[in-house]
């Protein structure tokens, strides 16, 4: 059984970082991808970047490109997001998910329950 758990979420300053992790347990990720989310009070979820597990390749939105890096740490079964120069218009649930596979834009079957990222102005 696939799970998912993030981590790190938290209220910061406009400006600041925060350190996101994600944790997968459950079988092996050798041929899957993992995305991050983000959901805004009353918006749509929102597709951030994913990683691929086997070669690290990254992809993102491109609204998401410079403030947001995505790593990984294969042997930890983790995956990283970190942002930087926070803006109160991130403030959302971050999600990570994971899908079989090589398309990092595809349709994502593991989902975590969500951390909470308040941006402060």
């Amino acid at each position: 059984q696939v799970q998912l758990v993030e981590a790190g979420g938290g209220l910061v300053q406009a400006g600041g970082s925060l350190s996101l992790s994600c944790a997968a347990s459950g079988r092996n990720f050798a041929n899957y991808v993992m995305g991050w989310f983000r959901q805004a009070p009353g918006k749509e979820r929102e597709f951030v970047g994913g990683i691929r597990w086997n070669d690290g390749v990254t992809y993102y939105a491109d609204s998401m490109k410079g403030r947001f890096t995505i790593s990984r740490d294969n042997a930890k079964k983790l995956v990283y997001l970190q942002t930087n120069n926070l803006k109160p218009e991130d403030t959302s649930v971050y999600y990570c998910a994971a899908r079989g596979g090589w398309n990092i834009r595809g349709n994502y079957d593991y989902w975590g329950q969500g951390t909470q990222v308040t941006i402060s102005s």
